[in-house]
């Protein structure tokens, strides 16, 4: 009977070819059949996972813990990457971790962050409240602020604040985009600066919190303090989708077909609405992976691959 388990397991892993280090980053990663394959292929120490936990570079100047604001007797902080060598001014990519609005920390997103910089952009991860200690839209608030605080030091840090983009995974995707498609106007805060960034990285973020599974998930509950029937209005205002329009900015988008926790349907009806707009959109729809897909080497090396490609057309060093 071990032998015959052992013996489907194998072929289960031929079947998805599993192999590590034998692939070409601009083509998507072969996925799995289902959840059950791809849970025998994690289980077996098949899938080569991405290095979250990365050294910070000689070569890299890191600007750790940089208060923001102080709200409620708490400071809220953020770090910024950037080549030693720079001297003049670089496109910014900001970073915000998932964690479904309750848990996570900046330092999450470090291997983008290091690996951006390595590719001489400025980037940043900021921290913001979590569900458990305030409510929505708090953490939306918090990364305005955060956003304002990078551009009205841009000159300290050699940032170009014409060339930002603002990038997330899962939570961190959502906030992004809301942040994204609610200051895509000419608009300008307190200061006199510009609000609007000019590029999107989503990657796996529920962009329409008024779906049934939405509006069924204790972690949004958690988020608004309120379920979908108690405060409906709320969801939808929630709901980066509800804001596109015609000023939004160029969006890149990744999501995996066995994404249980944010369907995939989501990013693609986030592709065709930016579209529907006339917005450059380029979605990326890879078969056979879950959430949090870029845990997977293949998969982070794919997503890093389109979104230099987005970059350059949209940001340009």
């Amino acid at each position: 009977m071990a032998a015959r388990i052992v013996f489907f397991l194998w072929m289960v892993l031929l079947f998805v070819g599993c192999k590590p280090n034998q692939y070409d980053p601009s083509v998507p990663p072969k996925g799995f059949a289902n959840n059950i394959s791809l849970k025998v292929a994690y289980t077996l120490g098949a899938i080569e996972p991405t290095l979250t936990k990365v050294a910070i570079p000689e070569s890299i100047l890191e600007h750790k813990d940089l208060v923001y604001k102080t709200i409620d007797s708490t400071s809220l902080k953020l770090d910024i990457y950037h080549p030693k060598a720079l001297k003049k001014e670089a496109p910014l990519i900001i970073f915000i971790h998932g964690g479904a609005w309750e848990k996570g920390k900046k330092s999450n997103v470090l291997h983008y962050l290091i690996s951006y910089a390595q590719k001489g952009y400025i980037t940043a991860t900021i921290q913001y409240r979590l569900s458990g200690v305030a409510k929505y839209p708090a953490q939306l608030l918090d990364v305005s602020d955060a956003v304002q605080w990078l551009k009205s030091h841009a000159k300290e840090y050699n940032i170009n604040v014409q060339k930002i983009a603002i990038a997330g995974g899962s939570a961190g995707a959502h906030l992004a985009m809301q942040y994204a498609y609610t200051n895509s106007s000419n608009s300008v805060d307190d200061n006199g600066i510009p609000t609007n960034v000019q590029a999107v990285i989503n990657i796996y973020g529920p962009s329409d919190l008024t779906t049934e599974i939405a509006k069924k998930e204790n972690r949004v509950h958690r988020l608004f303090g309120k379920t979908y029937e108690e405060a409906p209005e709320m969801y939808k205002k929630a709901s980066p989708m509800a804001y596109v329009n015609k000023n939004s900015p160029p969006t890149i988008s990744f999501h995996g077909t066995l994404d249980e926790l944010v369907p995939y349907g989501q990013s693609k009806k986030l592709h065709e609405t930016l579209k529907a707009f006339g917005v450059p959109s380029y979605y990326h729809e890879l078969q056979g992976w879950p959430h949090a897909m870029d845990l997977s080497a293949k998969v982070f090396s794919y997503i890093q691959y389109h979104i230099d490609i987005f970059l350059e057309k949209h940001l340009k060093l």
